[in-house]
């Protein structure tokens, strides 16, 4: 999957992925997960709502976005503004306690995003096809300080193609080798998944994780 993918679904607002408001699964997993942590990771995290939503709950919150025009928007609709900081190969756009980095995921060190005790994934790993998904979970742990923990989510169907891809609970545990895995939920998430049923999908869960390092 290419970069112009993204970046053409941002541009042509091709983006039934985004939610106005905050994840209920991040509402209510919030404290468990990341109460304690300062700094949190947000890989791919679009204009999402979930950036000020923890921004408002007292962390430093670090956002990692290929799209520029996705970054402008959160400050934009929100009648922000933020100071705009060039590094090599990044764009990052700051406001107080909120970073949000444009620029490859991949290319992300903690030298550019400090070294982070929490990340939220909502819609990171699912966006990616199986050979991403390998790189971006042995990536992740670059930018951790040690003991972070992580809330992902994913979706897990009988169907093929993507995004958002199907991610089993068994490829969460081969993934995330380096973590202990913990299962917080599962739910049948039908009503909320158009793209796996339009494939052909029979069901679709979306399952919750507490992700810890060592």
């Amino acid at each position: 999957m290419r970069p112009d993918y993204w970046l053409e679904r941002w541009e042509k607002g091709r983006i039934g992925f985004h939610r106005a408001d905050p994840n209920p699964l991040l509402v209510e997993h919030h404290e468990r997960v990341l109460g304690g942590t300062i700094r949190v990771l947000v890989p791919l995290c679009g204009k999402s709502a979930d950036l000020e939503w923890l921004v408002i709950q007292g962390h430093e919150v670090v956002g990692i976005e290929l799209s520029e025009l996705a970054a402008r928007a959160f400050f934009d609709e929100r009648h922000l503004t933020a100071e705009r900081v060039e590094h090599a190969g990044f764009i990052e756009y700051r406001r107080g306690a909120l970073s949000i980095f444009v620029g490859d995921f991949f290319a992300a060190t903690p030298e550019l995003t400090g070294y982070c005790d929490g990340v939220y994934d909502r819609a990171a790993l699912i966006a990616l096809p199986a050979e991403l998904r390998a790189r971006y979970a042995a990536h992740l742990p670059t930018v951790l300080a040690p003991k972070a923990r992580a809330l992902l989510i994913t979706l897990h169907y009988d169907a093929e193609g993507g995004p958002p891809f199907d991610v089993s609970p068994a490829e969460v545990a081969r993934l995330y080798e380096r973590f202990t895995a913990t299962p917080l939920a599962s739910a049948d998430a039908r009503d909320d998944a158009p793209g796996p049923l339009a494939r052909g999908a029979t069901f679709v869960q979306e399952n919750t994780y507490l992700l810890e390092l060592p």
